[in-house]
């Protein structure tokens, strides 16, 4: 008896000093005060920052297409919190001005990348004394956007396009010829480009610079993948020139590689979506001897923690006098 009350009285002293020491530590923790606001305190007004409104931009060009149509190209954009985020579903106005007067040609809704697409005829515009036109594109903005205009201005002119095939040779003629006098002049000194289409973005063939009549010459290769019939659609460009912008030609000549569409099968290879089989049963193969390590180191756990705790409840004896 005189060893459990020894037992019990150096427990208890044992408490108290952790009591006592738990009371210590509370004079030296930072203790944090919270004030009541005043209920009786008018708000501040909105900051400038905060009542702005999203300043979009405008990206406005024009190209001007062998069938006498203009392609209206604007893409609308602005910055939030720092990234720069396409707006969606907003209306674009395409206007063009002549002798400061605006007339409205009509209106495209933005796609999911914030581009908007508008086609006009050549012949119902009206040129200046210069021979070029003028174009203005306008976001009039809404509760949460200010509005936006870009403005795009270019000389009339066009690229025709000729196929010359000799023997086993593959060029493409490109003539720029000027129409804001009225008539064809040609323009020397001028870079355009040849190009073939594909499913996402043109692949560039060549380019070559124009000479006094206005024309240059690109070598097409004889080995591009067409489509069923072999057929390549050749586009000719000049971008971004000071003068007359960006202007584009196509036509489509039988000059590449038939290349069927259906849909096949692919065989088994490295290559495909259907591995070999010795790849399958490989992968399976070490696949298994991996995770089986995993499983019987987790099975030898929980053998052991069996195990201890039988070793401990066998090792416990109660004192009873």
């Amino acid at each position: 008896m005189k060893q459990v009350s020894s037992l019990i009285a150096s427990k208890i002293v044992s408490l108290k000093l952790f009591v006592s020491a738990g009371m210590l530590m509370l004079f030296f923790v930072p203790v944090s005060l919270s004030a009541q606001t005043d209920s009786t305190q008018k708000e501040e007004p909105a900051t400038e920052e905060d009542s702005s409104l999203i300043a979009p931009s405008i990206q406005f060009s024009g190209v001007q297409k062998n069938d006498n149509t203009i392609d209206l190209k604007a893409g609308l954009t602005a910055k939030v919190k720092g990234q720069s985020v396409n707006l969606y579903k907003m209306k674009v106005t395409f206007f063009q001005v002549v002798n400061e007067e605006e007339k409205e040609l009509g209106f495209i809704i933005t796609d999911r990348r914030g581009k908007a697409l508008f086609n006009v005829k050549g012949d119902s515009l009206k040129t200046d004394a210069e021979g070029k036109l003028h174009f203005k594109a306008v976001f009039a903005g809404n509760k949460a956007m200010d509005p936006a205009e870009e403005v795009a201005d270019f000389k009339r002119a066009k690229l025709v396009i000729t196929p010359v095939k000799e023997d086993s040779l593959l060029t493409v003629k490109i003539k720029l010829v000027d129409l804001g006098t009225g008539t064809e002049t040609p323009v020397p000194e001028a870079a355009v480009g040849i190009f073939v289409k594909r499913l996402y973005n043109p692949l560039k063939l060549g380019e070559g610079t124009t000479d006094e009549n206005g024309a240059a010459t690109v070598e097409i290769p004889n080995n591009l993948p067409g489509d069923v019939k072999g057929n390549l659609t050749l586009i000719g460009r000049l971008d971004e020139n000071e003068t007359y912008g960006n202007l584009e030609a196509t036509i489509v000549q039988p000059w590449g590689i038939p290349v069927s569409d259906k849909i096949q099968a692919m065989p088994r290879a490295l290559w495909s979506e259907h591995p070999p089989i010795w790849m399958l049963v490989t992968f399976i193969v070490l696949m298994g001897v991996v995770w089986g390590h995993y499983l019987v180191i987790v099975f030898r756990l929980f053998q052991l923690r069996k195990e201890k705790s039988v070793t401990d409840s066998s090792t416990f004896k109660p004192i009873i006098k």
